[in-house]
């Protein structure tokens, strides 16, 4: 048997197992595989039923900060109809052990068949012992604002303190500061620096951006922003990093996109990696729908998406379907 039969493939908050053969009463452990901050192994064993289980490998990690986990998990068949079975949604289920969540199927399974796990969130207990954390939030708050440190800068923008600049979105306007939005810019660096209308008006239109994001993009800008705000506003705020030359929100936006990937967004990040010059994002959303096979869940999406897109993206998105085919 190959290495390959014990192999589970993993993008974003995806991880799948391919099984190509299951003989009766047997049993098979995966290979580890990376998500979040834990290795992880799934199980099957067949006897009158199915039994998989989920479960983290035994570490000093898992013993002092045992994943919380939220997920679905769903068997599916690798034949033309690709029959699926879900289990129930799981929800903030402390996972220590391979007994902590086993799945019994007592459908016959024969064939070809995949286990599909969407990770939808992976926490840790607090250690004050508050509310759980959720391990990717907490990676952008660590890494990208201090909050100490920044306190009196964000003051500056919340409470209008000597502001010298006005920005005027598509339904709103607010007040900044030529040096911070100088600093954090070179885009806006070079509009201060030559004799252009926003010199001279002490202002700057940005008519494709909302309020609320406008606000959103200066909360970053000062290290100030809220996670929940971040997320909200990603796809404005890449748009905004790009026309401003913001490098580090731009990266700051490209990671975030790359967790949560999945069949309702995958087709307008895959655009957007195109717009944006996302390489990372743009592999990510194509071995989603084409290597762990999401295509076939979207069909009227992808319609729609085929009448409007880049044709040169078109191309892109066929040939990884082609080259995929050639692997069967």
């Amino acid at each position: 048997m190959s290495d390959s039969a014990y192999r589970v493939e993993t993008t974003s908050r995806l991880a799948q197992w391919r099984i190509e053969n299951l003989a009766s009463c047997t049993y098979r452990k995966s290979d580890p595989f990376k998500m979040g901050k834990w290795n992880w192994h799934l199980s099957v064993e067949k006897s009158r039923v199915l039994f998989i289980k989920l479960y983290p490998e035994i570490s000093n990690l898992t013993r002092d900060n045992p994943p919380i986990a939220s997920f679905i998990i769903r068997v599916v068949s690798s034949a033309g109809d690709r029959k699926a079975l879900t289990h129930p949604e799981i929800r903030d289920k402390q996972l220590k052990n391979n007994e902590d969540f086993v799945w019994a199927i007592d459908v016959p399974l024969t064939g070809k068949f995949i286990i599909d796990i969407e990770f939808l969130d992976l926490k840790t207990a607090s250690p004050n012992g508050g509310e759980p954390c959720s391990i990717w939030a907490e990676g952008f708050t660590q890494q990208r604002s201090n909050v100490s440190a920044l306190e009196a800068l964000g003051r500056m923008l919340t409470e209008g303190i000597h502001t010298d600049i006005m920005i005027n979105a598509s339904d709103g306007s607010i007040g900044a500061h030529r040096a911070v939005l100088a600093a954090r810019s070179p885009v806006f660096r070079s509009m201060f620096s030559h004799d252009l209308k926003e010199k001279e008006l002490s202002t700057i239109d940005i008519s494709d951006m909302s309020i609320e994001a406008c606000q959103a993009f200066l909360n970053y800008l000062y290290g100030n922003i809220k996670h929940e705000d971040f997320l909200t506003h990603r796809l404005a705020l890449i748009r905004a990093a790009d026309k401003y030359d913001v490098s580090d929100l731009k990266d700051a936006c490209h990671d975030s996109l790359l967790e949560d990937i999945d069949a309702k967004n995958v087709l307008e990040r895959l655009q957007n990696a195109t717009l944006y010059q996302l390489p990372k994002l743009k592999i990510s959303c194509l071995r989603y729908l084409v290597k762990f096979g999401k295509i076939f869940d979207i069909r009227d999406d992808l319609s729609a998406f085929l009448q409007c897109a880049d044709r040169e993206l078109i191309a892109e998105v066929f040939n990884e379907v082609l080259n995929a085919w050639k692997g069967f």
